[in-house]
């Protein structure tokens, strides 16, 4: 079965090295499976070993290492074909489909799109399964917020983050590191004013108090309390200084601070 009558894939999320995440893609229906990044093959295989499934995609965002490192073992395991940035695929591993902006293709009958992320790195891409109502974000759009700009510009970011603002709210957020309660601790001191955010630092202090993951989380969330998906708020500015300016400058101000925090 596939397009509009395929039913969603079953993501799973899977905590890997200290602070990373690596996510399953499983359509009951075709048997097929994604992976999207690899950060180590150990507890990637045990996954898929549990629950039987065998990879037929890997998805890759970017080139660090924590995103790429376990691939060569899983694939001895499990040959999948390899899907990645073309604009990334000189230092990305072998690529057996590569991709850019408005790139369409098929995972279990669903279709996934690529969006250009850059900011973080250059060329990187995040993938999107409207069907599944998810989007793999790795370290553009992270929960609570935004990947360190080693090679991207910050209006670079800024439009790669309006980008995925503006999909669904009812989208999950599948993003690459468990950085939530630390990333709390900065945005109180851009926005300290806002109850919704005050209300998920609470809600976070819970989940990792019980050693649970805050990753995914809601786009309509990350909307709501992510200070760098909110650098046009006006409230957000006037804290900053900044009334009146270019989103795009009040989102540099407030990385440059997160930088400093």
């Amino acid at each position: 079965m596939k397009g509009q009558n395929a039913m969603p894939l079953e993501i799973v999320t899977i905590p890997c090295l200290s602070d990373n995440y690596a996510f399953l893609a499983h359509s009951a229906e075709t048997g097929e499976t994604a992976l999207v990044d690899a950060p180590e093959a150990a507890p990637i295989l045990a996954e898929l070993s549990a629950r039987g499934w065998r990879l037929s995609h890997v998805l890759l965002t970017h080139h660090h290492y924590d995103h790429v490192d376990g691939l060569a073992a899983i694939l001895a395991q499990h040959p999948a074909q390899v899907v990645g940035a073309a604009a990334d695929a000189h230092r990305l591993p072998p690529l057996d489909i590569q991709v850019a902006e408005g790139d369409t293709f098929e995972v279990g009958g669903e279709p996934v799109q690529v969006f250009d992320v850059s900011g973080h790195t250059l060329g990187h891409v995040a993938y999107y399964m409207p069907q599944s109502r998810a989007v793999f974000t790795a370290d553009s759009l992270m929960a609570l917020g935004c990947g360190r700009l080693f090679e991207g510009s910050a209006p670079q970011m800024w439009a790669s983050l309006g980008k995925l603002a503006a999909l669904p709210d009812d989208t999950t957020v599948c993003s690459g590191h468990e950085y939530t309660q630390s990333n709390g601790k900065f945005a109180e001191t851009i926005e300290p004013e806002n109850p919704a955010l005050q209300q998920r630092i609470a809600d976070i202090a819970r989940a990792r108090a019980a050693g649970e993951p805050t990753v995914p989380s809601s786009l309509a969330l990350e909307k709501a309390t992510n200070p760098f998906l909110r650098a046009a708020e006006p409230g957000i500015q006037a804290n900053l200084g900044m009334t009146g300016a270019d989103p795009a400058a009040v989102f540099a101000e407030i990385r440059a601070r997160k930088d400093r925090f």
